[in-house]
């Protein structure tokens, strides 16, 4: 199967109103049409490169590059020219898709013209996009996702044509963030209009969702956070936002709360998962969320830090280093299964030989099945011979009032091997936000230096760039 498929049953709806920017909306019929016209250009051309914000282009490159049995390679087109280049010439012979380009592709005074020989092209195998990773610990990774595994993410978790004529889904992640491609699929399958953001900014988020009547909306932490700062006290006053999905990295506990309280009659969605696994494995849903925040049991107020359970046709294991799987509680690596997976880079796999992926995320599934993920296995850090995960210590720092954001980084020492350095957004004495750390963990897991920053280094999508800290800490506090 292919991913013309979900365009062929969303054009099934006709006039039906399938994606807005600003005053201009496609119907489900007319995307068709375009995506069509553009796939018998694209067909000429190994790949097509997307360079742009967030446009009604997007979903006519993306279903076009299917109709053309093509691979859609959408580019973060924030980056320098030299990375930029980089990645380009990775794909000789691309159709590279830049800002001054898509008006063309959503042009209505075209003339129609014969695509009736783009059908047949249904082969799950076929390579139906090329997102590189954010490289947070790395340079980035050109992650493979064949037509199969979106396919399965989408017919294993929705419902075709499930939703009300009058639903909106505002999308505000970027579109080479593997969140702003599997909405536009699951949105575009169960028939819920897209309405997109070129560019995140709070406040246009808000009066977004209050113009457009907006039902769901995905979001990343940074974005979550500037939300519930730009409404301070208030509440959101959204009262058409059924749903508020949130995911791509840790969100601090103090944000999520804050958010439960502004948007009372939404239902929050947490959900965890890779470029590698095709989006979301697990996800944690509105009843979670109330009866947690609602719970005076520590354990299940927990869950507000939890990804939830895993999604249809998904396994979950957590294995220590050697392989092994670990009892529920225990801490390991977070190892996922299912349909969906990839796990490819470029021609290679890193699926074991039992279909296994390994997230490198450390993680624990607690007695009822509830994953929590702690961090990357790579920000382990090591001091005196113990394992340390920077969340725990994230976390106690982040319950401080005076803290906005914390990152705890390792670095070298000529006794410990690794002393911790806890850089921090916000205003506080070092000595005092030592001893919090102090009475609720141990001297072991307590900051040795406090640094305070303006900002924390971080991707578009909100992912915390350590490798830039720890780059910066090595030369000024080791």
């Amino acid at each position: 199967m292919n991913l013309s498929m979900i365009l062929e049953m969303a054009a099934s709806n006709g006039d039906r109103a399938v994606a807005t920017v600003g005053d201009r909306t496609l119907t489900a019929a007319r995307l068709d049409t375009l995506a069509r016209r553009a796939a018998l250009d694209f067909r000429n051309h190994p790949a097509v490169l997307y360079l742009a914000a967030n446009h009604l282009a997007y979903p006519v490159a993306l279903f076009g590059a299917a109709l053309a049995g093509v691979p859609f390679v959408p580019l973060n087109y924030r980056l320098g020219e030299q990375q930029l280049t980089a990645l380009i010439n990775r794909h000789p012979g691309a159709l590279v898709l830049e800002e001054a380009d898509l008006d063309a592709l959503t042009d209505d005074a075209l003339d129609e013209i014969d695509t009736s020989d783009l059908e047949g092209r249904w082969d799950g195998d076929e390579v139906a996009a090329i997102i590189y990773t954010s490289g947070t610990t790395s340079d980035p990774k050109p992650a493979i996702l064949r037509h199969r595994h979106l396919l399965a993410y989408v017919l294993n978790t929705m419902e075709f044509s499930s939703a009300a004529e009058t639903d909106a889904s505002l999308v505000s992640v970027p579109p080479y963030h593997i969140a702003g491609l599997t909405n536009l699929l699951s949105n575009f399958y169960t028939g819920r209009r897209v309405v997109y953001l070129a560019a995140f900014d709070p406040k246009v988020w808000l009066d977004t969702v209050r113009r457009e009547g907006v039902t769901h909306a995905m979001l990343v932490p940074t974005m979550l956070a500037r939300i519930v700062a730009e409404l301070g006290d208030r509440e959101a006053a959204t009262p058409s936002l059924q749903s508020l999905a949130y995911g791509g990295s840790r969100t601090p506990r103090p944000v999520l709360e804050h958010a439960l309280r502004a948007f009372p009659d939404t239902g929050f969605v947490n959900a965890y998962g890779l470029t590698e696994t095709a989006s979301s494995v697990a996800v944690l849903g509105p009843e979670d969320h109330r009866v947690a925040f609602a719970s005076d049991d520590p354990a299940v107020r927990e869950r507000l830090g939890s990804v939830g359970r895993p999604l249809p046709g998904i396994e979950i294991e957590i294995r220590t280093e050697d392989g092994t799987p670990v009892e529920a509680g225990d801490s390991g690596l977070i190892y996922v299964r299912g349909e969906q997976i990839s796990g490819e880079y470029g021609n290679r796999s890193v699926l074991d030989e039992e279909g296994w992926f390994s997230t490198r995320d450390l993680g624990h599934l607690d007695s009822d099945g509830y994953l929590f993920v702690e961090g990357r296995s790579d920000d382990t850090i090591i001091r005196g011979g113990e394992n340390i995960a920077p969340a725990e210590i994230e976390d106690v720092l982040l319950a401080h009032p005076a803290i906005i954001e914390a990152a705890v980084i390792g670095v070298s020492d000529p006794e410990w091997g690794q002393r911790l350095v806890a850089v921090l957004v916000g205003s506080a004495d070092p000595d005092e936000i030592r001893q919090w750390v102090k009475d609720r963990l141990r001297s072991s897991k307590t900051p040795d230096t406090i640094v305070f920053r303006d900002e924390l280094p971080k991707t578009e999508t909100g992912k915390l760039l350590r490798r830039n800290l720890l780059a910066e800490l090595e030369n000024t506090h080791a």
